[in-house]
This record gives structure tokens, C-alpha cells and sequence, in this order.
């Protein structure tokens, strides 16, 4: 099966070169971790469509622009609040192939009436395997009840990458787990980052 790299050496390391071609990528973050550097990196390794649910198109596009990230030069949009679900359906058929589809961020999609948000993912599944791309839904964990919607969202997922970041005292350590892969192996343990200004590998030692 095709490979697509996501832009992350260790990350490609770990996943045998990438994410097979026609993948659903959940990336599950805290709303004030370091992910949107994840989601520059993916926009910049093929011909990319960001679609934004929150934020404006030229609040992303600036933020691509002042990234230390090498962000290519992704096509970016912004989803009707008012209709995000049929919003994003508009946007299916220019879905770039062998390219990559970022939704920032699911919420919006999530609130919608159950029945229309998993047709929304059935034509979205469709659509990118058909394309031979990938599309990454951006979901943040809100620390309270999660949205009405993201039990579907983990579970038309091929793959779950789950951000976890802690902070102490003296530190703020992140991990990346890979929980869920469906057509390759899940990841045994989770992968201590470096989150700055890019993804690096975390190569401190931890103390007990």
C-alpha cells in the first residue's frame, strides 16, 4: 500500500514511511498545545486544502506564513459557520489527488445533527480514497463533555494520533500516541516530542 509521508521524520520512522494513501487521520490535541505546528507540517508536504471552521482564512494563512514550518502553499478556505456540513461538501470534488485535506477544527462539524455529520464522514472516507489522499480532522479535547459527535469521528478514523501535553512546574513535556491504526501497527508506547517552533524528537532523559 502507498505510503504518504507526513512531513515528521520520527513519525515517518515509526509509521513505516507514513500513512497509507486514502487515510482518516484524527489529530486529538488540547486547544492550547503546540498542533497546529502538526497541521502546518502536513500542509506542507503535498498540494494541500485547509479548511477552517473557526478561525478566519486570512488568520490561517497568516499563521502559515509565519511559521518556521515549511507550510508549502496549501489552498485555504473558510466553512460557513452557518452550514459547515454542506460548506464542506462543496469543497469535496477539489480534494487534490495524492494530496492533503486538514479541518480545522471538527467542532463546529461535531455540533451537527448525528445523522448528517456520519453521511458528511461516509462521503469524506469515499471521496479521499478515491483521491489517494489523506485527510487529517483536526479534533480538540475540551476537557469537559466532549462534542456529540466525536465518538464518530475516532471511529471512521484509520488512524488516531492523540497529543497529550503536561505541564509542571519546571517543564512542559508532550506525547504523541498512535492508539488506532487500522492497515498498519499502532504504536507500542507514545513518542516524547519537542514542540517549539517544529516537531523534533525529545531526546532529554526523564528523572525520576
Amino acid at each position: 500500500m502507498e505510503r504518504l509521508p507526513t512531513g515528521i521524520p520520527v513519525l515517518d520512522r515509526e509509521l513505516d514511511g507514513g500513512l497509507p494513501a486514502g487515510s482518516v487521520v484524527t489529530l486529538k490535541a488540547d486547544p492550547a498545545s503546540q498542533s497546529e505546528l502538526f497541521l502546518n507540517t502536513f500542509a506542507g508536504v503535498r498540494e494541500s486544502l485547509y479548511l477552517t471552521t473557526v478561525r478566519s482564512a486570512e488568520a490561517v494563512e497568516s499563521g502559515l506564513s509565519a511559521s518556521s514550518v515549511e507550510t508549502g502553499d496549501p489552498v485555504v478556505e473558510a466553512v460557513d459557520g452557518e452550514g459547515p456540513i454542506e460548506s464542506v461538501r462543496t469543497y469535496l470534488s477539489s480534494i487534490p489527488d495524492g494530496g492533503t485535506v486538514i479541518v480545522d477544527s471538527t467542532e463546529p462539524l461535531e455540533d451537527a445533527d448525528p445523522v448528517r455529520y456520519r453521511s458528511l464522514l461516509a462521503d469524506l472516507d469515499e471521496r479521499i480514497a478515491e483521491a489517494g489522499a489523506t485527510v487529517v480532522l483536526h479534533a480538540l479535547k475540551t476537557g469537559g463533555e466532549r462534542s456529540r459527535n466525536r465518538l464518530a469521528t475516532e471511529q471512521v478514523a484509520d488512524v488516531v494520533f492523540d497529543l497529550r501535553t503536561v505541564v509542571t512546574g519546571t517543564a512542559i513535556e508532550n506525547r504523541l500516541a498512535v492508539p488506532k491504526f487500522r492497515g498498519g501497527a499502532a504504536l507500542e508506547e507514545p513518542v516524547k516530542l519537542k514542540l517549539t517552533d517544529t516537531v523534533s524528537v525529545d531526546t532529554s532523559r526523564d528523572i525520576a
